[in-house]
């Protein structure tokens, strides 16, 4: 074999004949298919309103006037998220707002989300993360990590690895993928010419981004609203440790099987068999921190916070402090004029403030569907075709739970959305067929996060598609992956939700 060693830019290369049509052709194939889905959604969606309008004229249906309203401005908001382009964060906070103007959610029950553990949780997460980005620990772990690869295959799993790790750093998938971009960019450099390998490492970085967040309690904001909507109906919830537990195995088995998929469809075994050497200097180029030599004081003291922080969450039986707390204490830290690496307010600037109210908003919406018992009637209205399967009614449900939370990226695009829509109706449906209400919505997370099939589908998607304002896959790519990778995310979510994590402490059954 030899030995190839890439530093260069890459030269321009003509666009290959027909490679226009067939994106364009993939493009429409994409909205086909879309147009089909987002239909059946809007048949469903009529489907209940009329049903919602019956039963409130009917005062035995169940569901009572809340409930009705509640479930009304529910299927409104979920049609506005699917066929509109409004933004996400004002059709849920209009949505809330309808409910207390109708007596149907108290004014304090909507305020009183946004001061939540789990939104502080989030925020003091983010300034730690910022404090983080700002030492150059995440550039120089990856370079680390991604110089030590001498072929594809060990680039690829080396950097799939180090996207694992960035779960624990970064608060959101779009905030890694942030972190990840110039990483791919100085990548691009160094593996000039290599036009195979380059693609399959673009389509990697937010695929693993995507699959991996499952692997912690603030990998996505849908965790956290799973949690607090279990909370609010059952009186359990998730921790940092549990979350850790069940969901890191996961992450880890996932992002490698991708990466071996990516591997095999976009190279060939010739392509992947050569050797490489990414040079440390052409990391360097893109980063405003030095990736060698010994750690920078402030690079030491965030991997001193950063691992303190972590383990607090992880012991929280031991010592009792709350994970928002330790989150408070750890920003405070970060952003300390003496000790830390980012100012306070430039912390606060980075987060994602939208992305805040936005998990309020749907909060207080998943809470009102609990409370006015507007979930409970709409499971009602399916239990019966599955209550007939008898036996095969509890392991039917779960896979139709795994394989609904898979496909529903194609019709609603937030991930939280999903969670808000999806998780209510899972935990009042589990028990009427004998399952575990914490054990579904974990499956119904866990399989949210496979949202690869089109570039709108997930923001990492978006931005590592146009990376640098140069294409580096098309729509068609994308379908390819998502013809095999949402067949194997299925399975493994199924095969955890059946073998392994009963095994951990989640049992499927009672």
């Amino acid at each position: 074999m030899t030995l190839i060693e890439h530093s260069t830019t890459p030269p321009r290369t003509a666009k290959a004949p027909g490679t226009a049509p067939v994106a364009d052709a993939g493009a429409r194939a994409a909205a086909r298919r879309s147009l089909v889905i987002r239909s059946v959604a809007a048949t469903v969606g009529l489907t209940i309103a009329a049903a919602v309008v019956l039963a409130a004229r009917q005062p035995d249906a169940g569901l009572s006037p809340q409930g009705a309203v509640t479930l009304m401005v529910f299927v409104l908001a979920v049609w506005l998220w699917i066929f509109t382009s409004i933004d996400d964060t004002y059709i849920a906070l209009g949505a809330a707002t309808v409910l207390v103007l109708t007596g149907t959610m108290e004014t304090g029950e909507l305020f009183s989300t946004l001061g939540e553990e789990t939104i502080w949780l989030l925020l003091a997460a983010f300034v730690i993360a910022a404090g983080v980005r700002a030492s150059g620990l995440a550039n120089r772990g990856a370079a680390f990590i991604i110089t030590g690869a001498t072929t594809p295959r060990q680039l690829a799993h080396l950097t799939t690895l180090a996207l694992v790790v960035t779960t624990f750093a970064v608060p959101s998938t779009s905030g890694r993928a942030a972190l990840a971009l110039p990483v791919f960019l100085a990548l691009r450099q160094a593996l000039a010419g290599r036009v195979a390998l380059i693609k399959a490492l673009a389509i990697l970085f937010p695929s693993v981004i995507l699959l991996s967040a499952v692997g912690s309690f603030l990998g996505a904001g849908a965790h956290l609203i799973t949690s607090q909507i279990l909370e609010t109906a059952t009186g359990s919830s998730f921790d940092f440790a549990t979350w850790l537990l069940l969901g890191l195995p996961l992450a880890l088995v996932a992002s490698h099987l991708c990466a071996e998929i990516v591997l095999r469809m976009f190279t060939t075994a010739a392509e992947r068999g050569e050797h490489l050497r990414i040079h440390v200097a052409a990391l360097e180029e893109h980063s405003d921190t030095p990736v060698t030599g010994p750690l920078t004081v402030a690079e030491s003291r965030a991997a001193l916070l950063l691992g303190a922080v972590v383990v607090l969450w992880c012991t929280e039986p031991l010592h009792g402090l709350h994970p928002a707390l330790v989150a408070l204490i750890g920003a405070l830290v970060a952003a300390s004029p003496s000790y830390g690496s980012v100012d306070l307010a430039k912390g606060l600037k980075s987060v994602p403030w939208s992305l805040l109210l936005f998990m309020a908003a749907t909060l207080a919406l998943g809470n009102a569907l609990v409370s006015t018992g507007a979930a409970d009637w709409l499971a009602s209205g399916v239990l019966g075709p599955i209550r007939s399967l008898g036996a095969a009614a509890a392991p039917l449900f779960v896979v139709l739970v795994v394989l609904l939370s898979t496909v529903a990226h194609l019709v609603i695009q937030s991930r939280s959305a999903r969670s808000a829509v999806l998780i209510p109706v899972v935990i009042a449906l589990s028990p009427a067929v004998g399952v575990e209400p914490m054990a579904a919505a974990f499956a119904s997370t866990a399989a949210a996060g496979f949202c690869h099939t089109l570039t709108s589908s997930a923001k990492p998607v978006a931005m590592f598609a146009a990376a640098d304002g140069v294409e580096t896959y098309t729509p068609k790519d994308l379908l390819r992956l998502s013809s095999l990778l949402a067949p194997v995310n299925v399975a493994l979510v199924l095969i955890f939700s059946f073998l392994v994590w009963p095994l951990l402490g989640l049992p499927l059954f009672p």
